[in-house]
């Protein structure tokens, strides 16, 4: 049984957790323009805790197909990541990484098909992504965390989302939804991270950033 009603959280505690989300988001772009080697700029991110069941109302159509990189957090704060890319988006992600890199990519198909090297650079940009985010956290809050090899998945974004739904249902039914939007010029790539603690995971986060009630 749960021991933290998130319905119940304060004010306080609800903009502590907001704001690693907003620090994590924030890392997330600086490494993202490190890996592009373009300037990217990020709006300010929607954050919110919610139940998992609602993050699919949350995805602007949860039958259109998606790119959904999931990564298990290991150390002091456990859990998964699951990132979720617009297909829409990808094609320009490959473009500026083979810009930037000396890698050449096959420009999406209407299939929704991708070549291994493309589904690899896409599952090391969340990786990246991810682990960029673990370590905004771990400096705020001195918790050691670390991503284990990331899976990934073309499917529909409610699809998407079953996986670590049925696994972290076990533990919490919580879950920390960012929507960033992420800019390179005029070119939007939107991402929606979701950070899906283990429910023990909350308690020494919210511990250990002072916001905890017990």
């Amino acid at each position: 049984m749960d021991k933290i009603d998130f319905n119940k959280l304060s004010s306080y505690q609800l903009d502590v957790l907001k704001e690693v989300g907003n620090i994590g988001a924030g890392n997330a772009a600086t490494a993202l323009s490190k890996l592009l080697k373009k300037k990217i700029t990020m709006c300010v991110p929607n954050v919110r805790i919610m139940e998992f069941k609602e993050v699919s109302y949350m995805l602007e159509n949860a039958e259109k197909p998606v790119i959904g990189v999931l990564i298990q957090i290991v150390g002091d704060f456990s859990g998964y990541i699951l990132i979720i890319l617009e297909y829409e988006t990808v094609g320009l992600f490959l473009n500026n990484l083979a810009e930037s890199t000396s890698i050449r990519f096959d420009s999406p198909g209407e299939e929704f098909e991708f070549s291994e090297m493309e589904l690899s650079a896409l599952k090391e940009v969340g990786n990246i992504l991810a682990a960029s985010y673990l370590s905004a956290l771990s400096d705020l809050t001195g918790l050691r965390a670390c991503t284990t090899v990331p899976s990934i998945a073309i499917d529909m974004a409610g699809s998407i989302l079953s996986f670590p739904a049925i696994e972290m249902g076990k533990f919490c039914s919580n879950v920390m939804y960012i929507e960033a939007g992420f800019y390179e010029g005029t070119n939007r790539i939107k991402g929606d991270f979701i950070l899906i603690p283990a429910l023990e995971a909350f308690e020494v986060l919210l511990k250990v950033l002072g916001a905890s009630e017990s």
